[in-house]
């Protein structure tokens, strides 16, 4: 093996995997970024999944990507553009242009450069790096796919096996590149197929080494690169994505309730990972249905709540929209509730697989009557956790569903997670009750929190009327009376907007006055915190205010917002929050920046949004 050429120190670099659907794109980049992650540097990734599920082969709608930001500091964001694209074909180089920073290295598959590939990509000449001006560039053309079969001759795979290995060739050349460590990857694909098909596990294996070997032993690669190890606080760390941290943070709110566990759904691009992720946790006492649809998802998960689970169910927008009517049931009948939705491009089917924030409205006032709900939103991959934990606690203590927002971009990426101890988060105590000798139960008494008793079924003396038929406000027989229900509407509202008595303060990153206050909620917090945090350091007045509690807001809200002089709210809609906070705030001037492309914001794009504004 040739010796490797001069190695560079790097703050950061930005890789990104693309390819054809198949090609392996999405596990090539997750291990690169867990082998990052392992050795103690700090990631983001972005998996970008075709919005066509079976788009033909080869074409710039079929195109699959995986972008990992790796850095020796925080890193609060994929990156915007890639220091290195790993093209598996003309159509993924095409689709992949408009990312690469100036001086990146490209590496395509040569293989794949053929006359019938670049009609299928849409390229008018035969020449692609011409036509897509890439001369400038480092450009890399190893057959790929030749190769790997070369390495791969004597295992006796089947072609279609060898084939699919030339993403790990592909992931070999990085190694290579960025002096990651080929064992660490070995080791994870042993963990992952050895078991399983350890023949495939060998090809791959072997396949890794020979892209190693090839960088190695080629001269266009003068350089290679080092990221510096991330300083972290001491603990254990894992890399984890949003809807496996969401479906942890449910399983560890269930045991410090003392409550099992139980989720209903129907599976839905792009949150059906938090139910298989469930469905695992069998030895944690979590029991999961998959229903035949969306309406019998949330059924189940209310009759769960009423047996005395805590109960969740998960879907995406337009499952959102089915599930409307009984989220009505479940707030009538004041049970304990966690809704997650992983927000997709829209509406109707939309864009299944990007990200978008437009479902907040339907969040927050989609359903008929008077129909109050926390909404909460998550902000990153890791704090996925957290706030599902505190999802439940909210919905357990106050008796009373809760939404839990998240969105493509955060439940599909990964970063570095230091596992909590569960000593550290709060015990859940829900209004539990128990049959009292000589004492009248009544179902709709309430405690300091407005929370209405949980009498579970089967408890004798504790009998009493539940469904959708508004209620007496104490012994909970139906009832009609005027007054009654307004009673009972205006206690629903009040008892959620004493959640707010329980939340953290909300702080502002940056200086308490300033010419711009960038204002976003949910997963857009890493772009924007990014951009505040450059724009700071090249000395301009701007901070940074982000929600995770959208309904009940934290106090003080209306007291920041006075301080600042110009105020733009970013999100990935057309201006849904800018719009609810105007209602909620209507003596303050809101600006609002929003974009529906599918994709998450760049940090260029904030930072030229508040440049014109100063």
């Amino acid at each position: 093996m040739a010796e490797k050429g001069q190695t560079q120190k790097l703050d950061q670099i930005v890789v990104r995997f693309s390819g054809d659907s198949g090609d392996g794109m999405q596990l090539a980049g997750n291990i690169f970024s867990t082998i990052s992650a392992t050795v103690g540097n700090d990631i983001c990734t972005f998996p970008d999944y075709p919005a066509e599920i079976r788009a033909p082969q080869g074409t710039v709608a079929g195109v699959s990507g995986f972008q990992v930001h790796i850095g020796s500091g925080e890193v609060t964001n994929p990156g915007d553009f890639c220091d290195a694209l790993v093209a598996m074909n003309p159509a993924a180089l095409k689709a992949n242009r408009k990312w690469l920073k100036k001086d990146a290295t490209v590496i395509i598959d040569g293989d794949t450069i053929t006359e019938e590939n670049l009609k299928k990509a849409g390229f008018a000449t035969l020449d692609p790096i011409t036509e897509l001006g890439l001369e400038g560039y480092n450009i890399v053309i190893p057959d790929i796919t030749s190769m790997t079969r070369a390495a791969l001759a004597d295992m006796g795979l089947d072609n279609k096996s060898v084939v699919k290995c030339k993403n790990m060739f592909a992931l070999g050349i990085c190694f290579y590149i960025y002096n990651q460590s080929e064992e660490y990857a070995k080791r994870y694909i042993d963990s992952k197929f050895a078991k399983k098909n350890p023949a495939v596990a060998e090809a791959n294996k072997r396949a890794i080494d020979a892209g190693y070997n090839y960088a190695a032993n080629t001269h266009q690669f003068a350089n290679t690169y080092r990221i510096a190890e991330s300083p972290k606080q001491k603990g254990t760390y894992r890399s984890i994505n949003g809807n496996t941290a969401t479906a942890w943070g449910f399983c560890a709110a269930s045991e410090k309730s003392g409550l099992p566990l139980f989720c209903g759904s129907y599976p839905i691009t792009p949150a059906t990972v938090i139910l298989e992720e469930l469905a695992k946790r069998k030895d944690l006492g979590v029991k999961t249905v998959q229903a035949e649809d969306e309406i019998a998802g949330i059924c189940t998960s209310i009759g769960a709540a009423y047996a005395g689970n805590f109960a969740v169910t998960t879907t995406s927008g337009p499952g959102l929209s089915l599930k409307s009517e009984a989220l009505g049931l479940a707030v009538m009948a004041e049970l304990p509730l966690v809704i997650v939705d992983v927000q997709r491009g829209g509406p109707s089917t939309g864009l299944p697989t990007k990200t978008e924030q437009s479902d907040l409205m339907q969040a927050l006032y989609g359903r008929n009557g008077e129909c109050p709900m926390v909404v909460v939103a998550a902000s990153s991959p890791s704090d996925c956790f957290h706030y599902a934990f505190m999802a439940g606690k909210i919905a357990m203590e106050h008796m009373t569903p809760v939404m839990l927002l998240s969105d493509g971009f955060i439940a599909n990426g990964s970063e570095p997670w230091k596992i909590p101890s569960m000593a550290d988060y709060p015990a859940i105590v829900p209004p539990i009750v128990e049959p009292r000798e000589g004492e009248e139960f009544l179902p709709y008494a309430r405690n300091e929190k407005l929370a209405r008793g949980w009498a579970f079924p089967g408890k004798a003396g504790l009998q009493h009327r539940i469904g959708g038929l508004e209620k007496d406000h104490l012994r909970g027989t139906i009832s009609h009376d005027p007054k009654n229900h307004q009673e009972m509407v205006t206690t629903r509202k009040r008892k959620v907007e004493l959640v707010a008595e329980e939340l953290p303060e909300l702080k502002v990153f940056g200086a308490e006055e300033a010419d711009v206050l960038v204002v976003g909620w949910g997963g857009t917090r890493g772009h924007l915190h990014s951009a505040v945090q450059q724009l700071q350091e090249e000395g301009k007045s701007v901070a940074h205010l982000h929600f995770n509690y959208i309904y009940p807001m934290q106090k003080g809200v209306a007291d920041i917002l006075k301080r600042y002089k110009r105020i733009v709210v970013c999100e990935l809609n057309e201006g849904q929050f800018a719009n609810y906070l105007r209602q909620q705030f209507t003596d303050v001037v809101i600006e609002s920046y929003g974009k529906t492309e599918g994709q998450p914001f760049t940090v260029i794009e904030i930072k030229e949004k508040v440049n014109s504004m100063l």
